[in-house]
Parts: C-alpha cells; structure tokens; sequence
C-alpha cells in the first residue's frame, strides 16, 4: 500500500478535521454564551435548586467582566434560540447530498464553512436587534452546516479505499469532537475575560481563515488533485474501482426500500438523541444542578468530547486492524461497533442520573457514557459508504435528516421535563434518552448490512429490465 505519511488522503483527513473543528466550535458557542447573555434572575432556578446540591466554594475570584448586553429571555425562548440550529440544518442535508454527487463535496464544504462562520460574525449584532433575529442568524447557520457532513461523505467516497475508511473517515469526522472540547471551556473563558461577543467574533475569524486553505489545498477527486503522487492516485483508483457506480441517475426507489439503509437511520437519530440532549443542555445541567461556576463548568462540560474524540481515533484503527488482519467480515464490526457505542453510553447515562450530588462521579459517568459514544464512528456512522459508496453523501444527507430531529425535539422536550430543575426530572430526561439509545442499538445489530448493495452497482438497471 502507498505510505500515509504525507499522502494526498491524509491531508484531506486532516483538513477537514479543521474544518469540522471549526463547524463544531461555531455550533456549540452559543450554549456557553447564552449562559452570559440571559439576565440571572430570568432563570427560575435560584429558589428551587439550593436544596438540592450545595454550593462549591469558588476558588478563584477573578473579576469577571460584565460588559456585555444581557437580555430577558425565559426558559422557553431560551430553548428556541438552542433549537433554532438544527431548522435550518435539517433542510439542506439531502439537498447537500444530492448536490455533492453532481458538482462535488469541495465547494460545498468550503462554503458551508464559510457561510456558517459569517453569520457566527453576525451574531451579536442579531442579539441585540432581537431574538427574531438571532433565532434566523442560527437557522441560517444551520443551513450552512446542513451541506458539510454529506459533502465530506461524497468526497469520501472517491478518495477512501475500502481498508482505510474507517482511519480516514475517523480523522476527519473527529474534528468535531474535539472542537466541542476547545470551543467549551474557551468560550467560557472568553465569556469571563472578555465579553461573550467576542466568542463569535473569535470562531468566526477563524472559519474565514481556514477557507481559504481548502479552497487552495484540496480537490474533490484524485484525478484532478495537482500534488498526488502517481502511486497514490492509481492504489485508490484500483481499490474502489468495482465499488462505484457510472450510473447517472439516482435510484431512490431501491434507496428508500433498502433495509440496511433504515437500519442506520435509526441507530443514527437514537445516538444524536443522547448526544444533543447532552451537547444543548449539559451547561445547564452542571449550573442548576451540580452547581459549577462557568469557569468550571466549561471545563467539566468539555471532558465528554475529549474522551469521545479520543475513542473514535482509536476505534477507527482497531476497526479497520480488525478488517483487514483479523479478517472480521465489515458488518460483524460495525454492528459490534455500534452496540458498544451506544449500549455503553445508555448505562452509564441513567447511572450519571442517579448518585445525587456527588458531582465527580457525575462528571465520569457522563464522561465515559460520551467516550463509548464514540465507538458509534466506526459503527453505523460510516456504513453508508460499505452500503453504497456511490451514493454515499445521498444516504448520509436522509439518515442525518432523520437524526437532526432529536436536535430540534430533544432539548425543547428536556426543557419543558426541567421546569422545577430537581434531580427527579433530570432522571427522566436520561432515561427517555438511554432507553431511545438502546432501541436504535438492537435495530442495527438486527438490519445492517455490511455489503455493497445490488442498487448500488454500475450494472443493476441491466439486470432489473
């Protein structure tokens, strides 16, 4: 095989590790500023929650600055504003699927990212016109994003040879993991030295930056990549040539008819129910309930997606280790992949809901429930391209529609569960989330497949008529 070291896949993965680096830093800021940009006393939670969980002596008493706006949202809005995202997001993920089949995942991407990071710039001038306009800036944003998922599953599917995908595939959807970790406890930061803006201000710079990098360093396939080496460009070509398809047109009727399709639909919106529950409300959680200063808390809240960021670096080597030393059939480790990333996290959720106030041990069961998550990576998450290579952006654009709606549900149902926030009512928001959890996990051990489909292959319209 051709070194990596180096190699024109390579860095494709490692940009776009940036790239949904980014996409997650812009996402994910806003639950750490919306924490600053809220009045305290809209939040009902002071009277209630004292005789919960004590309070943790601060240790350090930095004067924070309180320069920025603060606004009277209640809870409910609050929700709308966290919610918002995933409308504009849930619209563009088949349409962004379709588009990278024509005209490639390149452009695409680039310009997901960098719409989403203007309107990041946009933000607090939104803020202060009012919540209309924030609510559409973060629709927007959602738009943006909406393309950036698909778009890298279609590049992949021309770049990844079958026994590298779940490294090169793992590398690059890891970005976004870890940039929940930095973006967490940095905005929190930046919220306490400087003033929430600049959370957006930050991140959306960068954003900018990094597109024009992609736009100069990448290419959609190795045919047309100026810097591959020869060697390179001919060992994936030859990989993946009895894997694709010349056929033009799309086939949705074998696509929506295919079982091991809806099989990773429903693993997929089960994981993100947990994982936005988590990502939108953990902040809170830990403010209300466990009682953690922001500084701490952003901290707290990171470690999750660290331990997740890590597991699915090293489930993308062992599974592909798997495949290709050990000989596994590729669905016996994406099924065993997808139950320990999903049976683990929803032990380990109900678990985090039930030691009370003991905050560290909260903290780790909720961190080992979110690492295991990250099995999930080299599970359900990149089966679409052992199904269908072809269509492989196409078939991430449905099932991430489908997985979008826990974001748009998950926290406004969560919310409307935590109105007193008491202990007992978080408890049932982990179980809804674990017992969705796993449903999804037996579903895919039942229905997935591991195969290129007959649908997918060049000669299946010959073999129909």
């Amino acid at each position: 095989s051709v070194p990596a070291c180096c190699s024109a896949r390579y860095n494709l993965a490692l940009l776009a590790f940036f790239g949904f680096f980014l996409l997650y830093a812009l996402r994910v800021n806003l639950s750490v500023a919306l924490v600053d940009m809220v009045e305290p006393n809209t939040s009902l939670a002071k009277n209630t929650t004292s005789n919960v969980c004590p309070e943790h002596s601060s240790t350090i008493n930095v004067p924070r600055n309180t320069t920025g706006e603060k606004y009277s949202w209640d809870a409910d809005t609050q929700g709308w504003i966290l919610g918002s995202f995933f409308y504009g997001y849930i619209i563009t993920q088949i349409p962004g699927g379709y588009l990278a089949s024509k005209i490639g995942g390149k452009l695409l991407l680039g310009f997901g990212v960098f719409g989403t990071s203007v309107f990041t710039l946009l933000t607090p001038l939104a803020a202060n016109l009012g919540v209309g306009y924030l609510i559409a800036v973060r629709a927007l944003e959602g738009l943006g994003e909406g393309v950036t998922f698909p778009a890298m599953h279609s590049m992949w599917s021309s770049w990844a040879p079958p026994l590298e995908r779940s490294k090169l595939l793992s590398i690059s959807y890891a970005g976004a993991q870890l940039g929940t970790v930095v973006s967490l406890p940095l905005s929190g930061l930046i919220c306490y030295y400087m003033n929430w803006a600049y959370v957006f201000y930050i991140f959306g710079t960068l954003g900018v930056l990094w597109f024009f990098f992609w736009i100069w360093l990448v290419s959609d396939t190795p045919e047309t990549h100026r810097s591959i080496s020869r060697a390179e460009r001919e060992y994936i070509l030859s990989s993946l040539k009895d894997q694709l398809s010349t056929q033009k047109s799309v086939p949705w009727r074998p696509i929506l008819e295919s079982l091991p399709l809806w099989a990773i639909v429903v693993a997929h919106f089960s994981y993100n129910w947990t994982f936005y529950t988590l990502l939108t409300l953990l902040p809170t959680y830990m403010k209300e309930i466990l009682r953690f200063d922001a500084q701490e808390n952003g901290f707290l809240s990171a470690l999750p997606y660290f331990g997740c960021w890590l597991c699915i670096i090293l489930s993308g080597q062992i599974a592909d280790y798997l495949r290709e030393k050990q000989n596994l059939s590729t669905v016996c480790v994406r099924k065993s992949f997808t139950l320990i990333g999903m049976i683990g996290p929803a032990v380990f959720l109900v678990a985090a809901g039930f030691i009370g106030c003991n905050y560290a041990l909260a903290v780790a069961f909720v961190t080992i429930s979110t690492t295991l998550g990250g099995f999930c990576t080299s599970g359900y998450s990149i089966n679409h391209l052992d199904i269908a290579p072809s269509y492989a952006g196409i078939l991430l654009g449905i099932t991430n529609s489908f997985a979008t709606i826990p974001g748009m549900v998950g926290p406004v149902i969560a919310k409307n569960l935590t109105h007193n926030n008491t202990v007992g009512e978080w408890q049932t928001v982990f179980y809804i989330a674990a017992s969705i959890n796993l449903f999804g996990a037996i579903f895919f051990a039942l229905f997935a497949s591991g195969e290129v489909q007959d649908w997918a292959v060049s000669g299946y319209h010959l073999h129909r008529n």
